[in-house]
């Protein structure tokens, strides 16, 4: 399982990696082939039809929780039991979704017609058919990937992931060059759902002997469950509220150029929560099954800190390296209309540095099923976030939503929950917080120095962004092996080069 892990979360930075690399060449080339007009309507119809993925309910973060609480009593009739409860939950997720997909299709002039074309209301009626389908073969996906997670076999779900990145766009390419237009692009998508939904029945039935017992299921099992996803259903709207809410405030309030550099500054955020989740996703089950089995707050405190620890020297790379080097990067890719998306990012990547370190804090939450606080917090730094952006956008524009941003996150996901984890859910903060202390001065001693440098000689040329980007990561590199390892880590990566050599 130590190998399942620690590939799982290799490939999963590259399933990262890939996926960015592929939007840099994707993106124009479905511009290229649909135009301005129907890419338009293909996003505007993909963020409309995303609304049904709220069917799911949270339902997804409950399955690993329950079947660990059963396998550790080795309950085998219960764990088939809670396949069959999960398999017929999300055939009639499925359904709904199709049904919820049918009443977006019919509605298609209501919803459009003030800002489409009868030939463009035509082509959203075909996508959110198509999307609608894709995302109902999704929830019937989901019990399988949920027993393949459960049973921690992470390289056969980031390698399925990393096929997905490289597979579709290049299907997509090829439908549009057919001249299928965007309705291939969506067909893509839901071919490569389709084959992954046989892949998860396959890889699940046949190599992990998954089976299920549809006959006498228990009510109160069903129940249990139910009340589990709720909090965690809740929690995902007020995600989506608190990603979402703050550009409809700023195209209502302030301009569409306004949106644009705060969406930038969110896209690149975006990458540090992203970074942050693939090494803490891994430990999920590990996670289920101590609580399930001992439920030492010793254990789990000692686990948290060790992959927060890697998760802040990675923070800490990327943060730091942006800083130093982000200016010519948003210069670059997003041109100098946009200048401002540098300062936006700097303001609200810093305060998240606290639950991106500590993402297997809200596993612990999960599996002990004291996850409802952080869902009501969430709902409190939601409109905390929304007042603020309301009362000082016609004042300042997006910096009104940044300083709501950074606001909420600081004093809910931050304050609150470390308070939270040490005085309720019976773990020491005092002693995560030593050991992340090294890690995040060495990262604020390498970036000054290296922002005093590039004052005098600036980053303002491909080759002085290499240069500094180099000098960077041996400087943080070297003080990261000094400082932040342990002794035991050091010669384990000695050990690994001279087996290697």
């Amino acid at each position: 399982m130590h190998s399942q892990k620690k590939a799982g979360a290799i490939l999963g930075y590259l399933n990262i990696g890939a996926k960015n690399l592929v939007n840099l060449i994707y993106v124009p080339l479905l511009l290229h082939f649909l135009g301005q007009g129907d890419y338009g309507v293909y996003q505007m119809t993909a963020s409309v039809t995303f609304a049904l993925t709220l069917l799911e309910a949270g339902f997804s973060g409950a399955y690993v929780r329950f079947y660990m609480r059963k396998n550790a009593k080795d309950d085998e009739a219960g764990i088939r039991e809670l396949n069959g409860i999960f398999f017929l939950t999300y055939l009639a997720v499925a359904l709904l979704c199709l049904v919820g997909g049918a009443v977006l299709v019919a509605n298609v002039q209501r919803l459009f017609s003030g800002g489409l074309t009868a030939s463009e209301l035509v082509l959203a009626r075909q996508l959110m058919a198509i999307m609608s389908v894709n995302i109902a073969v999704q929830f019937l996906s989901s019990p399988f990937d949920s027993y393949i997670a459960a049973h921690e076999q992470f390289i056969f779900q980031q390698s399925r992931q990393l096929l997905v990145t490289i597979v579709q766009p290049f299907l997509a390419v090829l439908l549009l060059m057919l001249g299928l237009g965007a309705v291939g692009v969506a067909s893509a998508q839901f071919v490569v759902t389709v084959v992954l939904l046989l892949l998860n029945i396959s890889f699940s039935l046949r190599k992990l002997g998954m089976r299920f017992t549809f006959r006498g299921l228990e009510g109160s099992l069903f129940k249990a469950i139910l009340v589990f996803s709720f909090w965690i259903f809740l929690n995902q709207i007020f995600d989506l509220v608190n990603n979402n809410v703050p550009n409809f405030l700023l195209g209502a309030m302030a301009s569409s150029s306004a949106v644009a550099v705060f969406s930038i500054a969110m896209q690149i955020r975006n990458i540090f929560v992203s970074m942050s989740t693939t090494m803490s996703n891994v430990f999920v089950p590990q996670i289920n099954r101590m609580v399930a089995e001992s439920d030492d707050n010793t254990e789990l405190t000692h686990l948290m800190t060790r992959v927060g620890r890697y998760q802040m020297i990675l923070f800490w790379y990327i943060y730091g390296g942006f800083i130093v080097l982000g200016r010519f990067f948003v210069h670059i890719w997003a041109g100098d209309a946009n200048a401002d998306a540098y300062w936006l990012t700097v303001m609200m990547v810093l305060p998240v540095m606290i639950p991106l370190t500590q993402n297997t804090g809200i596993e612990i939450q999960r599996a002990k099923n004291r996850h409802k606080t952080r869902s009501l917090i969430y709902i409190l730094t939601s409109v905390i976030n929304i007042v603020i952006s309301v009362l000082l956008i016609p004042r300042i524009g997006y910096w009104a939503t940044a300083i709501g941003y950074v606001v909420g996150t600081s004093l809910g996901t931050g304050l609150f929950m470390n308070w939270y984890y040490q005085t309720r859910i019976g773990l020491d903060m005092f002693y995560f917080w030593r050991n992340m202390f090294p890690t995040i001065a060495l990262a604020v001693g390498v970036t000054a120095v290296c922002l005093a440098g590039s004052a005098l000689f600036p980053v303002d040329s491909f080759p002085s962004f290499i240069l500094w980007g180099g000098f960077y990561s041996l400087l943080f590199g070297g003080l990261t092996w000094k400082i932040s390892l342990t002794d035991v880590e050091r010669n384990n990566v000695i050990r690994r080069i001279a087996r290697k050599g």
